[in-house]
């Protein structure tokens, strides 16, 4: 089945030529089906880039999915054009009286900051609070995942001595989790942060139970025992170049840059970079979409 977006995102122009089954609005008012109604808080700066590559993991299942798009108040959008935002984008105020099946909430690039600093942290806290009664699953993601283990159990994030960029390997450690049923023994998860959860301190939390880890990235996946909360610290939705992207654009500003570990072939950044995630992208979010909300949210969303 497909995922049901905007007729005019850019997205559907895309995933359209990749071969996914994309349905549009004018479509979608002719099928007598009750479809899976998620929303994305997008805290990406490259939202354009963040929607096509979230939107073609959720349309890869055999699921109905009607997505909806909302950003913050309090924080304007500097590498969005607005046109896009006013078009395809509502604020929280604008949904906070409606009930979602699924919400994922992106990372952002204000991990070096406290959390509290963050110009729109106390309008997501709003929201991270709202999804505990109105959202079935919220799916958290690197920075949100960050935010998300902070806010409902106090876990605080702590820098590393150098940023963390590359393709790793990780292993399923909590085998009876069906958020990775049918994983390989061993996957590979793109990540970019310059901040990390601890073991020790998810592990303290008797609510969470530590699902996935990496000898290099450390914790991986994290979710509560009834599948409401899932937090995620990598970039599984990343494209094949967005690592590259995001290499050329430090070594442009001066940073310096390391080269992303096991990401270009031999580390070398003038190779085509090899994109090894991607299988595993795909069954995660098949699995969030079966497991954490199909199979467990009401029919009708007002018995949420």
């Amino acid at each position: 089945m497909p995922i049901k977006i905007p007729d005019a995102l850019p997205a559907v122009r895309v995933l359209n030529n990749e071969n996914i089954f994309v349905m549009t609005e004018k479509r979608a008012i002719t099928q007598d089906i009750r479809p899976l109604k998620l929303l994305l808080l997008n805290l990406m700066p490259l939202k354009i880039d963040t929607e096509t590559q979230l939107s073609r993991l959720l349309g890869n299942t055999p699921l109905q999915i009607e997505l909806e798009f909302i950003c913050t108040k309090t924080h304007n959008s500097k590498n969005t054009p607005q046109s896009h935002l006013q078009t395809f984008y509502k604020h929280f105020d604008d949904v906070k009286d409606r009930k979602f099946d699924g919400m994922i909430i992106t990372g952002a690039p204000v991990e070096k900051m406290e959390f509290e600093d963050v110009d729109h942290w106390k309008e997501l806290c709003e929201i991270m609070e709202w999804s505990k009664t109105n959202v079935h699953s919220t799916f958290h993601i690197c920075w949100g995942a960050q935010a998300g283990l902070y806010y409902h159990f106090g876990i605080k994030k702590h820098p590393l001595k150098e940023k963390l960029s590359g393709v790793y390997k990780h292993r399923v450690v909590r085998k009876t989790s069906m958020l990775f049923r049918g994983a390989d023994d061993e996957f590979f998860v793109p990540h970019s942060r310059y901040t990390e959860v601890r073991y020790e301190d998810c592990a303290a939390v008797p609510e969470l139970r530590i699902i996935s880890l990496s000898d290099k990235a450390g914790v991986y996946a994290l979710a509560t025992d009834n599948g409401r909360q899932v937090f995620i610290t990598g970039h599984p939705e990343y494209d094949a170049d967005t690592l590259n992207k995001e290499y050329t654009r430090d070594v442009n500003a001066g940073i310096s840059p390391n080269v992303p570990e096991n990401y270009f072939p031999d580390d070398d950044p003038t190779k085509e970079p090899l994109c090894r995630w991607r299988s595993h992208a795909s069954l995660l979010y098949s699995n969030w979409l079966n497991y954490y909300v199909y199979q467990t949210t009401p029919y009708d969303l007002n018995e949420l």
